[in-house]
């Protein structure tokens, strides 16, 4: 029987080649995600018995069980979690205009939601009892804006602060238990979520935004997902591992 992952907004963007590498590393992987089910991209993905997707959302509490269930009836196991599913916010404000509805959606979506799933995740894995170390993985995928200030969309950033220190929190509750956390913390990635921006990013981009010169792809972010769910790394958690082309390094 394969490993198991569960990707949220598995089916798109980032979380796409997230799934993309997860399958080629040999795992099981249950997508959730809002839309229709996308008949077409599962069958792209030619994984016959090892794609599974779960419409729902990961703001509402009551798919997270659905989702998790889902996955271990059809598997019978539990070993990834990978919290990838998020939103910007609709329209960017600043932080003295902006709204509570853009406020709310962007933290349910982005915060609220994987804190809840990661506890239904890592609840069920300690009640599956696996005898092997560690037990599970979960991998948080946050932003350089956890860090990096944008006056614009205060809502964003508070999100992914959110999920930093989340990690953390759950790293540190999970050890005992046998379940390491780790927060995978992307630059700018080329994506349908920054297609709005593709103009701007050239410019800072091409004015040296960070040491590697170029827009990040979805395939970089999921081989730093590759590697942390690989269990080659049983001695570390609370990481947290950059892939924005060294934008986070501090320059003079």
């Amino acid at each position: 029987m394969p490993a198991v992952a569960l990707v949220t907004g598995g089916n798109r963007g980032i979380g796409l080649g997230i799934t993309q590498r997860l399958l080629a590393d040999g795992f099981a992987v249950s997508i959730l995600a809002t839309r229709e089910e996308p008949t077409e991209l599962l069958e792209s993905l030619d994984a016959p018995g090892r794609v599974r997707y779960v419409r729902g959302s990961v703001a509402d509490l009551e798919d997270h069980a659905r989702f998790v269930d889902d996955a271990v009836e059809a598997w019978g196991r539990l070993d990834l979690l990978v919290n990838n599913a998020g939103v910007a916010p609709s329209v960017r404000a600043d932080l003295l205009e902006a709204g509570a509805e853009s406020f709310d959606r962007v933290l349910g979506i982005n915060l609220r939601g994987p804190y809840f799933l990661t506890q239904t995740f890592a609840n069920r894995v300690i009640a599956l009892g696996a005898d092997v170390l560690p037990r599970a993985t979960v991998i948080n995928v946050s932003s350089i804006s956890a860090t990096t200030v944008s006056t614009n969309r205060g809502d964003y950033c508070i999100s992914k602060a959110g999920v930093a220190m989340a990690t953390q929190l759950f790293a540190v509750r999970l050890a005992p238990e046998g379940i390491v956390v780790y927060e995978v913390r992307p630059g700018v990635i080329a994506t349908d979520m920054t297609a709005g921006v593709t103009e701007k990013y050239d410019a800072l981009i091409a004015e040296g935004l960070a040491p590697i010169n170029r827009w990040g792809r979805p395939s970089d972010v999921a081989g730093a997902v590759s590697i942390l769910a690989s269990g080659q790394t049983p001695y570390s958690t609370g990481e947290v591992f950059h892939v924005d082309g060294g934008m986070h390094i501090p320059v003079l």
